[in-house]
């Protein structure tokens, strides 16, 4: 898996951002202009950055028009702030006595968010002299001259490390003694030449933790299992194939699921738990929400739009309303739903999805994911739960 790490630029319009941008990546990412509020929307870069590694460049709007449009570019720069895990804050250094009200507003949003960030005084060159940084989050450098930019980059590379978060997926609840299945099913929804990402995570950690893993489709687990020398110490599957796994594990065999392994690693496990209970007190006419965090071509027979929607109401009995959305498309205001069930946001960082998790417990609103919701209509919630608790328990004591 690539995990990028998103970092944002924000300050006001003509502080030399895009200009930076551009000297930090060494590419021609964002249009550079004299001309006030050239740049009009984000702008994104993929690509790999040393000493960091993958990241995801955002060239935000200037943020102190006071125009209409200025205002919705300022909204869509703002939703920034929701993905960035690193930000820096151009000021432009011949002006840094101006700076004010907008500088320390977007540094208490960076504060309020945990975001780790970095206030860049940029157009040193302009300056008679440099004077010696008042914080050691703080640089002056010159996006013209490129002084200094490496050195922004060393900046930026310590800050990554220290803000990332190397928990594991799976590896701590296993030993290296015997083998794990992958139960990953090829069906008319699995996309074509490639496995989805968790299970791609899954198998890359296993991997390096010199944990044996095995990979096969539903209708073959038997198969599998009856090769080994004994049982495999866990059995991970595609959450859609929960049931037909579970009918044909042997119940001493622990099993749980990709999504539920992606809710833990997200952090949001213990709140999908309690989420996942909404569904026995659902009513006539509750409204639920499905969203995803990536935006494929939905087929037919597509988890969250067919065949979430069906469990769900043959599990309850009632009649509900559902409503979707995919991609960044996640509403503001949940007072309308009576849950929200998510997928396992791997297209999503983690600080997209705890912005979403907060958002529904700030508004009151119950959030759980695909795979306990899958796990929950069909009776084997608490079983897909107990190799986590086991290891819980195993640390406590």
């Amino acid at each position: 898996m690539i995990e990028r790490t998103t970092i944002a630029f924000f300050g006001r319009t003509n502080a030399g951002k895009s200009l930076l941008v551009n000297a930090v990546t060494n590419q021609d990412v964002s249009i550079v202009s004299e001309i006030k509020g050239t740049t009009t929307d984000p702008v994104k870069k993929v690509m790999e950055l040393l000493p960091i590694g993958p990241v995801t460049i955002v060239d935000t709007p200037g943020l102190d028009d006071d125009t209409q449009l200025s205002k919705e570019r300022t909204h869509k720069a703002e939703e920034v702030l929701n993905s960035a895990q690193l930000a820096v804050l151009v000021i432009d250094a011949e002006k840094q006595k101006a700076a004010g009200e907008l500088e320390n507003h977007l540094i208490e949003i960076f504060k309020k968010k945990n975001i780790p960030y970095l206030t860049v005084f940029n157009k040193c060159d302009l300056l008679k002299s440099s004077p010696a940084p008042a914080a050691a989050n703080e640089i002056y450098v010159s996006a013209l001259t490129k002084e200094n930019i490496n050195l922004l980059k060393d900046k930026l590379g310590q800050l990554s490390k220290s803000s990332k978060n190397l928990k594991p997926l799976v590896t701590d609840i296993l030993d290296k003694k015997s083998p794990v299945i992958l139960v990953i099913p090829i069906d008319q929804s699995a996309p074509k030449d490639r496995l989805i990402l968790p299970q791609q995570m899954v198998l890359r950690e296993l991997l390096e933790a010199q944990i044996t893993a095995l990979c096969c489709q539903p209708e073959n687990l038997l198969q599998c299992i009856s090769q080994l020398s004994g049982p495999p110490q866990l059995v991970i599957t595609d959450s859609q194939a929960f049931e037909k796994v579970n009918r044909l594990l042997p119940p001493t065999i622990p099993l749980t699921s990709f999504s539920i392994l992606m809710a833990r690693y997200k952090g949001s496990l213990e709140q999908s738990l309690c989420g996942a209970e909404m569904l026995d007190k659902l009513h006539n006419g509750d409204k639920i929400l499905i969203s995803e965090g990536c935006t494929h071509h939905r087929q037919c027979g597509d988890i969250g739009s067919v065949k979430l929607p069906a469990w769900i109401s043959a599990y309850t009995g009632k009649k509900l309303s559902f409503n979707f959305t995919s991609g960044k498309d996640f509403p503001s205001s949940l007072t309308d739903f009576r849950l929200v069930i998510h997928c396992g946001a791997c297209m999503l960082n983690e600080n997209e999805m705890k912005n979403r998790l907060l958002l529904c417990k700030n508004q009151g609103i119950p959030i759980t994911n695909y795979g306990m919701v899958i796990a929950k209509t069909r009776g084997i919630l608490e079983k897909s739960l107990e190799p986590l608790k086991k290891r819980k328990e195993k640390r406590e004591n």
